[in-house]
C-alpha cells in the first residue's frame, strides 16, 4: 500500500475470519481534533442482503460517502465482494472528489476480506485478520495473538483484540460495534 505519511486518528475497525466465521467490530468514539464529540457511533454495517460486512475509518462525512458508493456497486454486481471492491477502489482511485476523502475501509463477506484505501488500493490480506485506523496496529497485534494461541471464536477475538486497542490508542473506546457471518 502507498503511504501517504498521515495516519488517520479516527477509529479503529478490525477483521477477524477465524473456525468458519467472519466478525467485524468497531469502535463508537467520534473525534473532533482533541475532543470527544461521540461515544457510541456505528462503524460497522451489514450490507446487500446481510451477506457483506464493511468497515470504516475516517471522517463521518467521508463515511457515509463511501458507505453509499460501496452499497451501490455491491447491488451493480449482484453482491460479488471482490467486484465490487475492485471498482470502488478504481473510483476512489480516480475520482476527483473521492481521492481528497481520508479513510480506509474494511469489507467481508463468509469467505473474503479485503481493505480499501483512500489512495484506491485495494488488499486482500495474507492473514485472518486485518485492522485499520489509528488504534489498528494494536487490535491486530492482539487479534493476531490470539488467533494462534487461544481457543476463543472469531467474536470472542475481535471484542477481546478491541479492548487492548482502546485501552491504549485515545482515539478507540471500548463502545464496540460487531457484526459477525
Amino acid at each position: 500500500m502507498r503511504h501517504t505519511g498521515r495516519v488517520i486518528h479516527a477509529t479503529t475497525i478490525l477483521g477477524v475470519r477465524h473456525q468458519g466465521k467472519t466478525v467485524l467490530a468497531g469502535d463508537g468514539q467520534v473525534t473532533f481534533g482533541n475532543t470527544v464529540m461521540k461515544q457510541r457511533a456505528r462503524k460497522v454495517r451489514r450490507m446487500y442482503k446481510d451477506s457483506v460486512l464493511a468497515g470504516f475509518a475516517g471522517s463521518a462525512a467521508d463515511a457515509f460517502a463511501l458507505f453509499s458508493r460501496f452499497e451501490a456497486k455491491l447491488e451493480e454486481f449482484r453482491g460479488n465482494l471482490e467486484r465490487a471492491s475492485v471498482e470502488l477502489a478504481r473510483d476512489w482511485r480516480t475520482d476527483r472528489m473521492l481521492r481528497r476523502l481520508e479513510a480506509m475501509m474494511i469489507v467481508a463477506d463468509r469467505s473474503r476480506t479485503f481493505l480499501v484505501s483512500g489512495t484506491g488500493d485495494l488488499i486482500e490480506p495474507d492473514e485472518d485478520v486485518v485492522a485499520v485506523g489509528s488504534g489498528g496496529p494494536y487490535a491486530l497485534a492482539a487479534a493476531m495473538a490470539l488467533v494462534r494461541h487461544s481457543s476463543l471464536d472469531a467474536r470472542g477475538i475481535a471484542e477481546q483484540a478491541m479492548t487492548v486497542a482502546a485501552g491504549i490508542c485515545i482515539y478507540t473506546n471500548a463502545n464496540l460495534t460487531i457484526e459477525e457471518l
